[in-house]
């Protein structure tokens, strides 16, 4: 695991280095997020609306090839507060151009919990995620993306329930 990582960063800062173009920038978003629960909960599991914030570099690897890292704050999990799970987040985005208006995204993303010790819940979260994104002018855009957990995130379940992180994300940010 600690080599995989070590791989990763290794291959994002030569990316970084050698990218001609970067861009930087901040980025908001809404979340209406659930747990895709296996088998079936006997209890109410509605969705949860929330927020995301964070921060990103677009770096251009052609003329219509970007990767995007980015480090946010999302509001995940369930409406029930029991749970309810945030995250440090880690998504890092490989964009494709279509025209000046329009990208589509594809990534992975990691996730660090920032919940109670002990609360039931794996510290760790992967899942996949697309996004599509649309520039209002040169600086400004809105995007949408969807996150779906590859991994259980509950820890240590008697039950034998398992649960995925489900997220729908709207969003505005700006680039510099």
């Amino acid at each position: 695991m600690k080599k995989s990582i070590l791989l990763l960063a290794f291959v994002m800062l030569a990316t970084i280095s050698f990218a001609q173009n970067a861009k930087y920038g901040m980025r908001v978003g809404y979340n209406i997020s659930n747990l895709d629960f296996e088998p079936d909960p006997t209890f109410d599991n509605s969705h949860r609306n929330g927020f995301a914030i964070g921060f990103f570099g677009e770096y251009d690897l052609s003329a219509s090839i970007a990767l995007a890292p980015e480090i946010q704050f999302s509001a995940e999990g369930a409406k029930d507060r029991s749970l309810r799970v945030d995250y440090i987040q880690a998504p890092i985005l490989l964009k494709f151009r279509i025209g000046n208006k329009v990208a589509l995204g594809a990534g992975p993303l990691v996730g660090v919990k920032v919940h109670e010790f002990e609360d039931g819940y794996r510290n760790f979260g992967f899942s996949g995620v697309g996004a599509l994104e649309f520039m209002i002018t040169d600086e400004i855009f809105i995007d949408a993306r969807y996150h779906y957990g590859l991994t259980n995130i509950l820890d240590d379940n008697p039950a034998g329930l398992e649960a995925k992180n489900t997220n729908i994300q709207i969003g505005i940010g700006v680039k510099i």
